[in-house]
């Protein structure tokens, strides 16, 4: 499998990138900055990285275009790249601010970033998918209820926004042989987004490495034909068991 992982320098992103290369497949990951994404490639085999920033189509159009080059080919995009409620409130989670306090440049850049960047990506990716005869798309995820969560604009909307433009996405992609499916951790998880007035001990914190399995097997022939999917990493043992017996 030729995967590219956006946002996979650190967090969700280096996590699911070091499980696809250590099961086999061809990963680029991508970054804004190109030398940090080439050093954490230069730590997983066989993979490459490539600067792109997600919130520029120029960009996402050379790095796309470099990904495929290197992989002769694109069989997986991860769309994962994005930033959260510290780059607006350093205090989020202890000292929530209402949406009137949030800046229209800070609303801005996180929107930016994890929604019209996943749709920036996903369009430049999709016609070389469907030239190809086929691809698998997932997107990155979090809990209904952190998206409604108070104190959480605009992280929360723009996590919304995408995961109904994965929806969509997958509606319009039916039949064609590109796949889209939803996948989120299931709980908060130890990555930079948390804030720095809160520690992991003691708060029952995932991991990154939870998105290993299930981006795995999304990447496997099991995996083929699975479509508009919402996969809870932290659950994907039973949910995968559940989708075994209906089968």
């Amino acid at each position: 499998m030729k995967v590219l992982v956006t946002g996979g320098t650190s967090g969700l992103g280096r996590a699911m990138a070091s499980a696809l290369a250590a099961a086999g497949s061809s990963v680029v990951l991508t970054g804004r900055s190109g030398e940090r994404a080439e050093s954490v490639a230069a730590g997983l085999p066989g993979a490459a990285g490539v600067e792109m920033d997600v919130r520029d189509e120029s960009s996402v159009a050379r790095a796309v275009d470099r990904a495929w080059s290197r992989l002769g080919g694109i069989d997986m995009l991860v769309n994962n790249a994005g930033i959260g409620m510290r780059t607006v409130n350093p205090r989020f989670m202890t000292e929530p601010q209402g949406f009137w306090e949030v800046t229209p440049d800070a609303f801005r850049a996180v929107t930016d970033t994890n929604l019209t960047g996943y749709f920036l990506v996903a369009r430049e990716t999709t016609p070389r998918m469907l030239a190809s005869g086929g691809g698998r798309i997932v997107n990155i995820s979090i809990n209904h209820s952190t998206m409604r969560r108070a104190g959480f604009v605009p992280y929360g909307p723009s996590r919304a926004g995408s995961e109904a433009l994965s929806r969509v996405m997958a509606a319009d992609l039916r039949g064609t042989g590109v796949t889209v499916n939803l996948l989120l951790p299931g709980g908060a998880t130890v990555t930079g987004m948390l804030p720095p007035d809160v520690t992991p001990e003691g708060h029952g914190f995932l991991m990154p490495e939870v998105m290993g399995p299930p981006i795995v097997w999304l990447a496997s022939d099991d995996a083929a034909g699975v479509h508009d999917e919402r996969i809870v990493a932290a659950e994907f043992a039973p949910w995968l068991r559940d989708r075994a017996r209906r089968q």
